[in-house]
């Protein structure tokens, strides 16, 4: 197995590609009770239009599919329910789907094995049929009428509504009632067989173990599978311009819900170097605490008039087909803050940024990433996540020591465009 060692926070990442293709991460943490797994697919809601290898036609799906099929691995032939299984082998057991990848994953700290066995089993066991398909668009149904009522996603979705023309992202993960209507067992064999093969996916494993040991267990559970070619996923082209600036829903909140989103430059931070994307990344997390955390000036300005009663939540969130920054919290006036918060933006661009402040800032982003190592779920979440976007999560300890004042004035001018802002507001 290769070793990548980070001696900042003396850990060691144990990774191999077998022959199958599939990736696996293994991070020891002697002495930790906790145990963790992850395996993920690198398939989310965005990949809708694709090319399956040795096929020259373009597959075109129903939006919400790979959540469909994240909710359907679970049933298995014999009647039982894997996350029933794990439940009851007192593992805490889960699965998530997100925009660029989908994970099945569980934590505990005893049982890990009987647990292992069960999830590899489903993973590589889809059981669909016509009836069980039928019943699941009840419940996802279900589901996506209770997000249609639920304020913070709205305002996060309205938002990206706002921002992008054609990409996907803008698409609730779940789909809609009318898409998943159209989903039937023939789809869902499909994008599994397409995207769930070992070549696309990745195990990452954390806690107490020894490596090599560890990777003959994962190596004795996998079906026999070929890896397959490349997949061609196909996207349709985004412009660089937002659609609206300000997007507005009524919803029951006891007080305004906004979003800020500040629409990054992508396509062409999919073509920088890796190195430059997370650094990139990392002085945006610092810019924005610097603009509006709660040491900044702004904050306590907008705290003090009222606008505001606790931190706004702040994200730079990018795949290979996104990139944008996202600000979001309560506040009694979200135009006022929206206004304020553009020109603090100038005002540092006018006047330089504070040198103290800027160290301060990198300091405690620092510590934050030194503190993640902490915890198995924690580390195996990011490096799996991380994997997918073709990153090193010990990267990014790496990078945030070359980011400077020079740097971060350069990314604040080119990524902090008025321009490129919306605000999404919910309200009574």
């Amino acid at each position: 197995m290769q070793v990548i060692e980070n001696l900042k926070v003396k850990e060691k990442l144990y990774i191999e590609k077998l022959e199958n293709g599939l990736t696996v991460m293994i991070i020891p943490k002697k002495g930790i009770q906790k145990k963790y797994i992850i395996w993920g697919t690198n398939y989310g809601s965005n990949d809708n239009k694709f090319i399956v290898p040795g096929e020259e036609e373009i597959t075109e799906v129903p939006n919400g599919v790979a959540h469909f099929l994240e909710h359907k691995l679970f049933e298995q032939e014999n009647g039982t329910n894997s996350l029933d299984v794990l439940t009851a082998l007192g593992v805490n057991a889960n699965a998530y789907t997100t925009n660029d990848h989908t994970a099945y994953l569980f934590e505990c700290t005893d049982n890990f094995y009987e647990a292992m066995d069960e999830l590899m089993d489903y993973v590589q066991h889809p059981y669909f049929t016509d009836e069980n398909v039928e019943k699941e668009k009840g419940i996802i149904g279900q589901e996506i009428r209770m997000y249609d009522d639920y304020p913070e996603w709205r305002v996060y979705l309205n938002a990206m509504q706002a921002m992008y023309h054609n990409n996907p992202i803008k698409i609730d993960i779940t789909g809609t009632i009318e898409t998943i209507s159209k989903i039937d067992k023939e789809i869902l064999y499909k994008c599994y067989n397409t995207f769930y093969n070992p070549s696309n996916m990745a195990i990452a494993i954390c806690g107490d173990f020894e490596p090599e040991k560890m990777l003959e267990e994962v190596k004795k559970r996998l079906v026999e599978k070929s890896g397959s070619g490349e997949i061609k996923r196909i996207y349709e082209p985004e412009e660089d311009s937002i659609v609206q600036e300000k997007i507005e829903q009524k919803l029951e909140v006891s007080k305004p819900i906004y979003t800020i989103g500040i629409k990054g430059t992508l396509p062409n931070a999919a073509l920088e170097n890796k190195s430059e994307i997370v650094k990139r990344h990392l002085c945006i997390e610092i810019l924005l605490n610097l603009i509006l955390g709660r040491s900044s000036e702004l904050y306590k300005k907008l705290y003090n008039e009222g606008i505001i009663s606790g931190s706004p939540s702040l994200d730079h969130e990018f795949g290979k087909t996104y990139d944008h920054i996202l600000i979001t919290g309560q506040a009694t006036n979200p135009e006022k803050l929206y206004e304020d918060f553009k020109n603090e933006i100038q005002k540092i661009k006018q006047n330089g940024i504070n040198k103290e402040d800027f160290e301060r800032i990198k300091k405690m982003i620092y510590g934050a990433y030194v503190k993640e190592y902490d915890d198995v779920t924690d580390i195996a979440r990011m490096f799996l996540s991380d994997y997918f976007k073709g990153i090193n999560s010990f990267d990014y300890l790496e990078e945030i020591q070359g980011i400077n004042v020079e740097y971060a004035t350069h990314v604040l001018k080119n990524v902090f465009k008025e321009e490129k802002m919306v605000i999404s507001i919910v309200r009574n």
